[in-house]
């Protein structure tokens, strides 16, 4: 398999305060962890590129747009929500992370690629049409997804998320369009306590209990994932990776091990390598405990390069 990592020296230019758990140390902690696994040697590594604001706005009103730009702060940090913080650099490196995302589906669409793992930052998941939220200015699996349908002529884009918060943002933009089809696990209930009883055909909500361990997640992405999916059939698999539904991060009370993050990517390649000529595509969301989002992320990505479990 070749996957392809992308990234960007410049994300620590987004830096929302100490104490905050969406830090750049996040995406140190991956690189780290990969490189000492040897993981990351195996990738074929490239630099993000900003998203336009044309890709942007596929997704995002030019109105939301112009009114974030307006937000910056020339120097220090201004509050957007009770944890979702702009510094003057932050809407750039946003456009790098949605950037990552764009250019990961080129990669697989040019068959430089068969799959992509997007290790950016800030998240997006959360981010709505018009409202940026939990750490989420832009909204990176959806403009993806748009860019997808766009220039590539994707006609079938399954989303698939699994995090420890909901994907609302993306189920925000998505909803009741019968081209994409959004599966999201996550605590519940748990924040953004929003479309949490949505009942649009093309959204397959996963709540799981707080406590939920692997064994329980795996049944229920089973019973609720791999039907729609088969009926479905995608033409394009994208990963809303978060990997906070891990047993040791500070920010959920779901009881996920490394194992499974790599399980649930085993099963989305599946997917791929049956419905869309492998054509996947990863993009990092949530994951705040340091040594367990590097363990989680060398799993995810050892699934993606076809290694096995063990190696």
């Amino acid at each position: 398999m070749i996957t392809a990592y992308i990234t960007h020296p410049d994300h620590p230019r987004h830096f929302m305060g100490p104490g905050h758990p969406e830090s750049p140390e996040r995406l140190d902690a991956i690189r780290a962890r990969l490189q000492l696994t040897g993981l990351l040697q195996q990738t074929m590594q490239c630099e993000a590129v900003e998203a336009t604001q044309a890709q942007l706005c596929r997704v995002h009103p030019a109105a939301h747009l112009h009114h974030l730009e307006g937000c910056a702060p020339v120097e220090g940090i201004r509050s957007l929500d009770g944890d979702t913080l702009m510094t003057p650099d932050s809407l750039r490196i946003a456009r790098l992370a949605a950037g990552a995302a764009i250019k990961g589906v080129d990669r697989v669409y040019r068959q430089q690629a068969d799959n992509v793992f997007c290790a950016m930052r800030p998240p997006g998941h959360h981010a709505e049409a018009s409202d940026a939220m939990g750490f989420c200015f832009f909204n990176n699996v959806a403009v993806a997804a748009a860019h997808a349908r766009w220039e590539h002529g994707a006609q079938r884009v399954a989303i698939l998320d699994f995090d420890v918060h909901q994907g609302n943002g993306t189920i925000d933009i998505f909803q009741n369009d019968p081209d994409v089809l959004v599966c999201s696990s996550y605590q519940s209930p748990f924040y953004p306590w929003r479309y949490l009883e949505s009942s649009a055909p093309n959204i397959v909500n996963t709540p799981l209990p707080a406590g939920t361990a692997g064994p329980a997640f795996r049944r229920a992405i089973e019973r609720d994932w791999l039907p729609a999916l088969h009926d479905f059939q995608p033409d394009l698999v994208l990963l809303s990776a978060g990997f906070d539904a891990h047993r040791e991060d500070p920010l959920g009370e779901l009881c996920l091990e490394d194992e499974d993050f790599y399980w649930v990517t085993r099963l989305a390649m599946e997917v791929a390598e049956r419905y869309a000529e492998r054509r996947l595509v990863s993009v990092l969301e949530g994951g705040y405990a340091g040594a367990a989002l590097g363990r989680c992320a060398a799993a995810h990505l050892k699934a993606l390069l076809g290694l096995p479990e063990a190696a």
